[in-house]
Protein backbone atom coordinates (compact mmCIF):
# COMPACT_ATOMS: atom_id res chain seq x y z
CA UNK A 1 0.00 0.00 0.00
CA UNK A 2 1.41 3.46 -0.91
CA UNK A 3 2.44 5.52 2.08
CA UNK A 4 3.10 9.22 2.53
CA UNK A 5 5.28 9.93 5.53
CA UNK A 6 5.10 13.51 6.79
CA UNK A 7 7.50 15.23 9.16
CA UNK A 8 8.68 18.84 9.35
CA UNK A 9 12.34 18.00 9.96
CA UNK A 10 14.82 18.28 8.38
CA UNK A 11 13.65 21.14 6.13
CA UNK A 12 13.10 20.29 2.45
CA UNK A 13 13.66 16.58 3.05
CA UNK A 14 11.14 14.23 1.36
CA UNK A 15 8.95 13.94 4.51
CA UNK A 16 8.98 17.72 4.91
CA UNK A 17 8.23 18.26 1.23
CA UNK A 18 5.17 16.04 1.58
CA UNK A 19 3.96 18.38 4.31
CA UNK A 20 4.72 21.46 2.22
CA UNK A 21 2.75 20.01 -0.69
CA UNK A 22 -0.35 20.12 1.53
CA UNK A 23 0.18 23.85 2.02
CA UNK A 24 0.66 24.40 -1.71
CA UNK A 25 -2.71 22.75 -2.33
CA UNK A 26 -4.23 24.97 0.36
CA UNK A 27 -2.63 28.00 -1.32
CA UNK A 28 -4.63 27.33 -4.47
CA UNK A 29 -7.88 27.48 -2.50
CA UNK A 30 -6.67 30.60 -0.73
CA UNK A 31 -6.12 32.24 -4.12
CA UNK A 32 -9.65 31.20 -5.11
CA UNK A 33 -11.00 33.01 -2.06
CA UNK A 34 -9.10 36.16 -3.03
CA UNK A 35 -10.25 36.03 -6.64
CA UNK A 36 -13.90 35.65 -5.67
CA UNK A 37 -13.93 38.32 -2.96
CA UNK A 38 -16.62 41.02 -3.35
CA UNK A 39 -15.55 44.07 -5.33
CA UNK A 40 -17.10 47.20 -6.74
CA UNK A 41 -18.60 46.65 -10.17
CA UNK A 42 -17.97 42.90 -10.10
CA UNK A 43 -15.05 43.25 -12.52
CA UNK A 44 -11.91 41.16 -12.10
CA UNK A 45 -9.02 43.13 -10.68
CA UNK A 46 -6.87 40.74 -8.63
CA UNK A 47 -3.91 38.79 -9.99
CA UNK A 48 -2.08 36.16 -7.96
CA UNK A 49 1.05 34.01 -7.96
CA UNK A 50 2.02 31.10 -5.74
CA UNK A 51 5.74 30.79 -5.08
CA UNK A 52 7.51 27.98 -3.23
CA UNK A 53 10.86 26.21 -3.10
CA UNK A 54 14.11 26.82 -1.26
CA UNK A 55 15.79 28.66 -4.15
CA UNK A 56 12.78 30.86 -4.95
CA UNK A 57 12.15 31.78 -1.31
CA UNK A 58 15.83 32.54 -0.77
CA UNK A 59 15.78 34.91 -3.75
CA UNK A 60 12.85 36.84 -2.25
CA UNK A 61 14.48 36.93 1.20
CA UNK A 62 17.73 38.30 -0.24
CA UNK A 63 15.86 40.98 -2.14
CA UNK A 64 14.20 42.02 1.13
CA UNK A 65 17.59 42.21 2.83
CA UNK A 66 18.82 44.33 -0.06
CA UNK A 67 15.87 46.69 0.34
CA UNK A 68 16.54 46.92 4.09
CA UNK A 69 19.77 48.76 3.36
CA UNK A 70 18.30 51.29 0.94
CA UNK A 71 18.22 54.80 2.31
CA UNK A 72 14.52 55.25 1.49
CA UNK A 73 13.64 52.18 3.59
CA UNK A 74 15.85 53.02 6.55
CA UNK A 75 12.89 53.70 8.87
CA UNK A 76 11.58 50.13 8.46
CA UNK A 77 14.84 48.33 7.68
CA UNK A 78 14.37 46.01 10.67
CA UNK A 79 11.03 44.83 9.26
CA UNK A 80 12.63 43.85 5.96
CA UNK A 81 15.40 41.92 7.77
CA UNK A 82 13.14 40.15 10.27
CA UNK A 83 10.48 39.27 7.72
CA UNK A 84 13.10 37.95 5.29
CA UNK A 85 13.75 35.23 7.87
CA UNK A 86 10.02 34.44 7.88
CA UNK A 87 10.09 34.10 4.08
CA UNK A 88 12.75 31.41 4.47
CA UNK A 89 10.70 29.69 7.18
CA UNK A 90 7.41 29.77 5.23
CA UNK A 91 6.11 26.77 3.30
CA UNK A 92 5.01 28.92 0.37
CA UNK A 93 4.08 32.48 -0.54
CA UNK A 94 0.95 33.85 -2.17
CA UNK A 95 1.41 37.17 -3.95
CA UNK A 96 -1.74 39.20 -4.55
CA UNK A 97 -1.89 42.35 -6.65
CA UNK A 98 -4.59 44.73 -7.91
CA UNK A 99 -3.96 45.52 -11.58
CA UNK A 100 -6.77 48.12 -11.86
CA UNK A 101 -5.62 50.43 -9.06
CA UNK A 102 -4.12 52.92 -11.55
CA UNK A 103 -5.12 52.06 -15.10
CA UNK A 104 -8.87 51.62 -14.65
CA UNK A 105 -10.15 53.47 -11.56
CA UNK A 106 -13.75 52.97 -10.52
CA UNK A 107 -14.68 56.48 -11.77
CA UNK A 108 -17.30 56.70 -9.03
CA UNK A 109 -16.52 60.31 -8.14
CA UNK A 110 -16.22 59.21 -4.51
CA UNK A 111 -13.13 61.21 -3.61
CA UNK A 112 -11.39 58.22 -1.97
CA UNK A 113 -8.16 58.97 -3.82
CA UNK A 114 -7.73 62.51 -2.47
CA UNK A 115 -10.92 63.92 -1.02
CA UNK A 116 -12.35 65.88 -3.92
CA UNK A 117 -15.77 64.87 -5.21
CA UNK A 118 -14.56 63.40 -8.48
CA UNK A 119 -11.58 61.54 -9.99
CA UNK A 120 -9.84 64.48 -11.65
CA UNK A 121 -6.96 64.52 -9.15
CA UNK A 122 -6.00 60.92 -9.95
CA UNK A 123 -6.20 61.60 -13.69
CA UNK A 124 -4.01 64.70 -13.45
CA UNK A 125 -1.31 62.78 -11.61
CA UNK A 126 -0.94 60.19 -14.35
CA UNK A 127 -0.57 60.75 -18.10
CA UNK A 128 -3.86 60.05 -19.86
CA UNK A 129 -5.44 60.30 -23.30
CA UNK A 130 -9.13 60.17 -24.18
CA UNK A 131 -9.95 59.20 -20.61
CA UNK A 132 -7.45 56.32 -20.59
CA UNK A 133 -4.54 56.36 -18.12
CA UNK A 134 -1.11 55.49 -19.48
CA UNK A 135 0.63 53.37 -16.82
CA UNK A 136 3.56 52.26 -18.95
CA UNK A 137 5.98 54.52 -17.08
CA UNK A 138 6.99 52.20 -14.24
CA UNK A 139 9.52 54.58 -12.73
CA UNK A 140 8.84 55.76 -9.20
CA UNK A 141 10.69 57.51 -6.39
CA UNK A 142 8.37 55.87 -3.88
CA UNK A 143 7.76 52.20 -3.09
CA UNK A 144 4.17 52.38 -4.36
CA UNK A 145 3.65 54.48 -7.48
CA UNK A 146 0.53 56.48 -6.68
CA UNK A 147 -1.95 57.86 -6.43
CA UNK A 148 -4.17 54.78 -6.55
CA UNK A 149 -7.92 54.51 -6.93
CA UNK A 150 -9.29 54.33 -3.38
CA UNK A 151 -12.15 52.02 -4.34
CA UNK A 152 -9.77 49.55 -5.98
CA UNK A 153 -7.47 49.57 -2.94
CA UNK A 154 -10.46 48.97 -0.68
CA UNK A 155 -11.52 46.04 -2.85
CA UNK A 156 -7.95 44.75 -2.70
CA UNK A 157 -8.31 44.71 1.08
CA UNK A 158 -11.40 42.53 0.74
CA UNK A 159 -9.40 40.11 -1.42
CA UNK A 160 -6.62 39.87 1.17
CA UNK A 161 -9.18 39.41 3.93
CA UNK A 162 -10.90 36.62 2.02
CA UNK A 163 -7.57 34.88 1.47
CA UNK A 164 -6.80 35.01 5.19
CA UNK A 165 -10.31 33.77 6.02
CA UNK A 166 -9.77 30.74 3.82
CA UNK A 167 -6.34 30.07 5.34
CA UNK A 168 -7.90 30.17 8.80
CA UNK A 169 -10.55 27.63 7.85
CA UNK A 170 -7.96 25.37 6.20
CA UNK A 171 -5.89 25.40 9.43
CA UNK A 172 -2.94 27.05 7.70
CA UNK A 173 -1.00 29.80 9.46
CA UNK A 174 -1.04 32.91 7.27
CA UNK A 175 0.02 36.53 7.54
CA UNK A 176 0.18 39.31 4.93
CA UNK A 177 3.34 41.41 4.57
CA UNK A 178 3.89 44.70 2.79
CA UNK A 179 7.66 44.08 2.71
CA UNK A 180 7.28 40.71 1.00
CA UNK A 181 4.99 42.28 -1.59
CA UNK A 182 7.50 45.04 -2.37
CA UNK A 183 10.32 42.52 -2.84
CA UNK A 184 8.13 40.25 -4.96
CA UNK A 185 7.03 43.15 -7.14
CA UNK A 186 10.64 44.11 -7.81
CA UNK A 187 11.38 40.51 -8.78
CA UNK A 188 8.52 40.52 -11.31
CA UNK A 189 5.71 38.80 -9.41
CA UNK A 190 2.22 40.14 -10.17
CA UNK A 191 3.82 42.35 -12.84
CA UNK A 192 0.64 44.21 -13.84
CA UNK A 193 -0.17 45.55 -10.38
CA UNK A 194 1.06 48.81 -8.86
CA UNK A 195 0.39 47.41 -5.38
CA UNK A 196 1.33 43.88 -4.26
CA UNK A 197 1.06 42.11 -0.92
CA UNK A 198 2.81 38.85 -0.01
CA UNK A 199 0.99 36.35 2.21
CA UNK A 200 3.26 33.84 3.95
CA UNK A 201 1.78 30.40 4.60
CA UNK A 202 2.95 27.60 6.88
CA UNK A 203 1.63 24.43 8.50
CA UNK A 204 4.08 23.91 11.34
CA UNK A 205 3.63 22.99 15.00
CA UNK A 206 4.64 26.57 15.89
CA UNK A 207 3.35 29.51 13.88
CA UNK A 208 6.58 31.07 12.51
CA UNK A 209 4.97 34.48 11.96
CA UNK A 210 4.22 35.38 15.60
CA UNK A 211 6.26 35.65 18.81
CA UNK A 212 9.10 37.28 16.92
CA UNK A 213 11.85 38.77 19.07
CA UNK A 214 14.09 41.72 18.31
CA UNK A 215 17.26 41.04 16.28
CA UNK A 216 15.35 38.19 14.65
CA UNK A 217 17.61 38.30 11.61
CA UNK A 218 20.39 37.13 13.96
CA UNK A 219 18.48 35.13 16.59
CA UNK A 220 16.39 32.61 14.70
CA UNK A 221 16.29 28.82 14.43
CA UNK A 222 18.58 28.59 11.42
CA UNK A 223 21.26 30.78 13.02
CA UNK A 224 20.98 29.02 16.39
CA UNK A 225 21.28 25.56 14.84
CA UNK A 226 24.33 26.68 12.91
CA UNK A 227 25.85 28.06 16.13
CA UNK A 228 25.29 24.67 17.80
CA UNK A 229 26.99 22.94 14.85
CA UNK A 230 30.00 25.22 15.24
CA UNK A 231 30.24 24.53 18.99
CA UNK A 232 29.78 20.80 18.42
CA UNK A 233 32.63 20.61 15.91
CA UNK A 234 34.97 22.60 18.18
CA UNK A 235 34.07 20.35 21.12
CA UNK A 236 34.84 17.22 19.08
CA UNK A 237 38.26 18.54 18.13
CA UNK A 238 39.17 19.73 21.61
CA UNK A 239 38.58 16.41 23.40
CA UNK A 240 40.91 13.42 23.64
CA UNK A 241 40.72 10.50 21.20
CA UNK A 242 38.33 7.82 22.46
CA UNK A 243 40.86 5.07 21.61
CA UNK A 244 43.46 6.58 23.93
CA UNK A 245 41.60 8.30 26.70
CA UNK A 246 37.93 8.04 27.54
CA UNK A 247 37.11 9.29 31.07
CA UNK A 248 33.57 7.95 30.83
CA UNK A 249 34.81 4.48 29.96
CA UNK A 250 37.26 4.68 32.85
CA UNK A 251 34.48 5.69 35.24
CA UNK A 252 32.38 2.77 34.01
CA UNK A 253 35.28 0.31 34.52
CA UNK A 254 35.89 1.53 38.07
CA UNK A 255 32.21 1.21 38.84
CA UNK A 256 32.16 -2.37 37.56
CA UNK A 257 35.22 -3.22 39.68
CA UNK A 258 33.51 -1.82 42.76
CA UNK A 259 30.33 -3.78 42.03
CA UNK A 260 32.29 -7.04 41.64
CA UNK A 261 34.07 -6.47 44.98
CA UNK A 262 30.75 -5.89 46.69
CA UNK A 263 29.34 -9.09 45.15
CA UNK A 264 32.21 -11.08 46.67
Amino acid sequence: MPRIYINDWPPFSPPDQSRRNNVIEAAKLIVNAAMTAPNAGGVSQVEAEIVYGMEEQEQIARKMEELAHEESQEHISHLYKYEAVMVREADCIVFLGDFRAIETPMDAGCGFCYGVDDCRWLYTKHPSYMGLIDATDRRSKTVVKGPLCGVRVQDFGYAIGSALWMAYHLMVDARPYYTVGVAGQKLGYCPNSPIVVGILLAALSKNPFVDVNTAYHLVNMSKLIDAVRKTYILFRQSGGDYRISDPWAEIFRERRKKEKKEEK
